[in-house]
């Protein structure tokens, strides 16, 4: 049995201005978000060819879920105040 590796970092796929590593990330489905604390910014890849970056401003984001319906689709954020829709954020 070999020894288990390290593993990876993410490969980046968020603005370089952010930086290497981010506080949180994750995806679901066909969207992937990573959020850096340090610049309240969560960066969000809807898998359009486009990523967006928002301001959380108080908002340390932990967690993302995704509802999908006839209407599209919903994309919320989890932090220590509870539920965050991303509709909410304004765009940074």
């Amino acid at each position: 049995m070999s020894p288990m590796k390290p593993m990876k970092a993410p490969e980046r796929w968020w603005p370089e201005a952010l930086g290497e590593q981010p506080d949180s990330a994750g995806g679901q489905n066909e969207m992937r978000y990573a959020f850096f604390g340090d610049q309240q910014r969560p960066a969000v890849d809807t898998d359009d060819g486009k990523v967006q970056v928002y301001d959380s401003g108080d908002h340390r984001i932990s967690g993302v879920q995704q509802h999908k319906s006839s209407i599209g689709i919903k994309i919320t954020f989890t932090s220590q105040q509870g539920e965050v829709d991303l509709a909410t954020l304004k765009s940074a």
